[in-house]
């Protein structure tokens, strides 16, 4: 770097440093815009084969695949000639659809002291939860980071079950317990789920396991059998449609036993199989751990601010750090550089996964300022949609929204720039204008307990 020549500009020049401010971060997001290189997946025995791999790439014809959680994960069902993502949009949202989700592994936490161990690590209170229900969580680091966002099955008084998202958490968990010594095994366990989602998911599952299925309570579990096999259903999803998993005990032996009639009962009913909706979730404001958030993203920056409560006596894991930059916030000194929001977007339909996290600039400036991180097409609003980290500076300038959950309730008349690969964008190589959007974009069959409340609150309004 020469003598005149300013770090900010250096950063600017280099391929990998945007001037987008990642000062949050201890390591920044690669932002180079690589596009798609066209590799193919190796296929090893350095990453697990799920107990479904053989029913998703062999039988039903799969043909591409991310890694999670180290195993295998299908991503494509309909080939992009017969339509690809969308096609697969469709079958969710208007009949009935079927997932592999088997890397949604569940690290199993039993023992005596199973609740106390798991109200130490999640931000929510574990004692609230009965047997034979479930909750969404979060656990934290020391610093307020993410380190997960499963979904907490409670089996019994002394067993409970954390389905979790991209990330190792089991040794996480053995390595809180050295020391602290409570009485629990913390293990992987041999299960397997799958999702049965979309508006006739309920006709499948009554078909499946029984009438009895229609009385589970969202998030509420039930025991029961497929084929002469023990399974665990619950009333959850990653869709925002309506939708039940499939927890297939001792997996490696009875996966496809129930795998079969489940997927035959789906086709019956107008369904398919199809990769997890991602373009559906984004729509519901469901966030993806890795790619909205992670280790070095506190909740309050990813409309996750609800996990955190202000009633919890108990200790738990990061508590001092999030009490902390909740009472910042409380006096409207936002603690974070890049803040998620949702934004509406203009340009081509995007059809398929980023490849990259796609820059954002101040239309302003012009000056790089975030990026992207979930965008997609959504036909039913008929624009572009997704979520994207952007100043706190600019949205508390030009908004009298506090930069809580509240930035997230209603469209905002905030503009920002969104550099889309060419075969997106309106004009090859310029950007498309954004504007700040809420969140959801559309609303879920199910809404989570943020949704809920923000529809209670509308409705007292209108009363």
């Amino acid at each position: 770097m020469s003598d005149n020549q300013s770090p900010r500009q250096d950063a600017r020049e280099h391929p990998n440093h945007p001037s987008v401010d990642q000062s949050d971060r201890v390591v920044p997001r690669n932002l180079r815009q690589t596009g798609d290189p066209g590799i193919e997946m190796l296929v090893s025995t350095r990453v697990r084969k799920s107990p479904f791999f053989h029913k998703s790439f062999n039988e039903e014809g799969a043909w591409r695949c991310t890694v999670y959680n180290r195993l295998y994960h299908p991503r494509g069902l309909v080939e992009p000639e017969d339509g690809g993502a969308m096609k697969e949009y469709e079958a969710l949202t208007n009949t009935v659809t079927l997932w592999d989700v088997a890397v949604e592994r569940q690290i199993r936490v039993q023992g005596p002291d199973a609740e106390a161990l798991t109200n130490y690590v999640i931000t929510r209170d574990a004692a609230q939860i009965e047997p034979m229900h479930g909750k969404y969580v979060i656990l934290c680091n020391e610093d307020g980071g993410i380190l997960n966002d499963p979904i907490l099955l409670r089996i019994a008084d002394d067993e409970f079950w954390f389905s979790i998202s991209d990330s190792t958490l089991m040794q996480w968990l053995q390595g809180v317990n050295v020391g602290m010594d409570f009485d629990v095994e913390i293990d992987e366990i041999d299960v397997a789920p799958m999702q049965i989602q979309g508006p006739r998911s309920e006709d499948v599952m009554i078909e499946v396991v029984g009438e009895a299925v229609s009385e589970i309570p969202y998030y509420g579990l039930m025991e029961a059998e497929v084929n002469g096999c023990d399974v665990l259903v619950s009333q959850t999803g990653f869709s925002g449609e309506k939708g039940f998993e499939i927890y297939v005990l001792d997996a490696m032996e009875n996966a496809e036993r129930v795998w079969d009639p489940v997927l035959e009962t789906v086709k019956d009913h107008g369904g398919m199989q199809i990769a997890p909706g991602h373009h559906r979730r984004i729509a519901a404001g469901i966030m993806s751990w890795g790619q909205d958030m992670d280790h070095e993203t506190s909740p309050f920056q990813v409309n996750l601010g609800y996990q955190v409560p202000d009633d919890k006596d108990a200790d738990y894991i990061g508590k001092d750090e999030l009490e902390r930059q909740q009472s910042l916030i409380e006096d409207g000194e936002y603690p974070f550089t890049l803040k998620l929001v949702g934004l509406k977007m203009a340009g081509e339909p995007i059809r398929d996964y980023a490849p990259d996290f796609w820059l954002v600039s101040d239309p302003e400036t012009g000056e790089e300022c975030g990026y992207m991180t979930s965008p997609w097409w959504n036909p039913d609003l008929e624009t572009n949609i997704g979520m994207g980290f952007v100043p706190a500076d600019k949205l508390q300038a030009e908004t009298d929204a506090t930069l809580d959950d509240s930035i997230y309730e209603e469209d905002l008349d905030i503009e920002f720039q969104v550099h889309l690969p060419d075969e997106y964008a309106e004009e090859p190589g310029e950007p498309v204008f954004a504007t700040v959007a809420e969140v959801p974009f559309k609303e879920s069959v199910n809404p989570s307990a943020r949704e809920q409340a923000k529809l209670n609150a509308r409705q007292d309004a209108e009363e």
